[in-house]
């Protein structure tokens, strides 16, 4: 900690800030939220962050509470960095966040997004409204990422990896591919067409479910009169 720059507020928010305003530090924790990461996982999911600059960003998330590293148990054996309980509640935040910003008409949706940014978007753009008397398992298959979202109650969870249970339905597709479904009207069966989905289960699911996180509208910026 020794060096980073403080703003000496007895403000929380201020405070907020000194644990997890620095460049990179909340994107860390992006990236953790679904899940632990091995170093080498972490720097795929922010590539504009330097070997050094990430490894100081988790020294500083350690030190202060927010994150662990700890050793899968064999065979894997590998180390990975987590959220602390503490950390993880910070789940909500950044999900609000990124909602807030999505309304920002500066949002470059033509810049890279990483899967985990992706996965995320569904939790900040989720209409519980819209969800009224739907009820579902999605299987999100991402390369060899392995997403599961369930809605339910009018709420939307999302977890890493297979769980447990059959899911309504598959969409094993690429980032883009995905994107352009949940934005556009584009028919699935035009995506299964091309063959960039495969989709497994009941289609009227998956066309329900991506019609589930509309865009907030837009700010206006500039003055009025």
């Amino acid at each position: 900690m020794v060096g980073r720059r403080k703003y000496d507020d007895g403000c929380a928010v201020a405070h907020a800030l000194d644990l997890v305003g620095e460049r990179w530090a909340l994107l860390v924790v992006r990236e953790l939220l679904l899940g632990p990461k091995r170093f080498t996982d972490l720097q795929s999911g922010l590539p504009g962050a330097s070997p050094d600059v990430l490894t100081q960003r988790l020294r500083e998330l350690t030190e202060v509470g927010v994150l662990r590293r700890r050793r899968l148990a064999p065979p894997a054996a590998s180390w990975v960095y987590e959220l602390t309980e503490w950390g993880a509640e910070l789940q909500p935040i950044v999900v609000r966040l990124g909602r807030w910003s999505s309304r920002s008409p500066g949002l470059r949706y033509d810049a890279p997004l990483g899967v985990d940014s992706l996965v995320l978007s569904l939790l900040a753009l989720f209409d519980g409204s819209a969800s009224a008397g739907f009820e579902a398992t999605v299987a999100l298959h991402l390369g060899e990422d392995r997403f599961r979202a369930t809605v339910a109650d009018g709420q939307l969870t999302v977890s890493r990896a297979e769980a447990p249970g059959p899911a309504d339905v598959v969409l094993d597709t690429d980032q883009a591919t995905l994107l352009t479904l949940l934005r556009s009207d584009r028919p699935l069966a035009d995506a299964i067409d091309t063959g960039a989905l495969r989709l497994t289960g009941d289609a009227a699911v998956a066309d329900r479910f991506r019609r589930l996180f509309p865009p907030p509208e837009p700010i206006t910026v500039g003055d009025p009169g």
